[in-house]
């Protein structure tokens, strides 16, 4: 799928685009492919861009002392960033990496305030965009702080099932505050009790 259409199918399950303003983004923005294991955005830098994933997967993550520790799993289809650090312009405290080859279309801070300020669609989209973030951080914290362990593994596996193979096991684990060995005890009972239900 060309990348541009990709964002313009996102966008517009949010809103009404016209080909006019969908212009406008195509030529304040641009797409970007990054390697494998590339940092995106690094701790102390200042984020200056929003990505848009079109393919591919990156990992967020920020330093406890010399560990890492997983914040989020971004694949395609979704906005991401850093988003405090882009908003607020203080260094960012949280990595973004490369999972896989990654195709991005990004969009510079200052390009995007030009689109606000262009027309109300756009004003709209900064709504939106906003709107979308506060979400997802309520959607994680949530997650983090009512479902207990257990739950946040079962809850993983049938909201994001696709990202299982994607992203290596340690990495999964920190994502979802569970060490790596009950990681791998509950991905062992669940094994072991589909080949149960399998055989009755």
């Amino acid at each position: 799928m060309d990348n541009y259409r990709a964002l313009q199918e996102f966008l517009g399950r949010f809103m009404p685009l016209s080909g006019e303003d969908f212009a406008i983004l195509k030529k304040k923005s641009s797409v970007v492919h990054i390697r494998k294991k590339d940092i995106i955005t690094d701790a102390g830098d200042t984020e200056l861009y929003l990505y848009f994933v079109v393919k591919g997967l990156i990992r967020e993550y920020f330093y406890k002392g010399s560990q890492q520790v997983t914040t989020d799993l971004i694949s395609e289809g979704t906005i991401t960033g850093s988003v405090t650090s882009f908003f607020t312009g203080a260094p960012s405290h949280f990595c973004l990496q490369a999972m896989e080859p990654c195709s991005l279309v990004a969009i510079h801070k200052g390009a995007l305030e030009d689109l606000y300020r262009s027309n109300r669609s756009w004003e709209k989209f900064g709504r939106i965009i906003t709107t979308h973030f506060l979400l997802q951080q309520e959607k994680q914290i949530l997650n983090s702080t009512i479902l207990s362990p257990r739950e946040r593994f079962l809850h993983f596996l049938t909201a994001y099932n696709h990202l299982v193979q994607r992203v290596p096991q340690k990495y999964l684990a920190s994502f979802l505050q569970i060490k790596p060995e009950t990681f791998s005890r509950m991905k062992h009972l669940l094994r072991k009790n589909h080949k149960k239900q399998s055989v009755s």
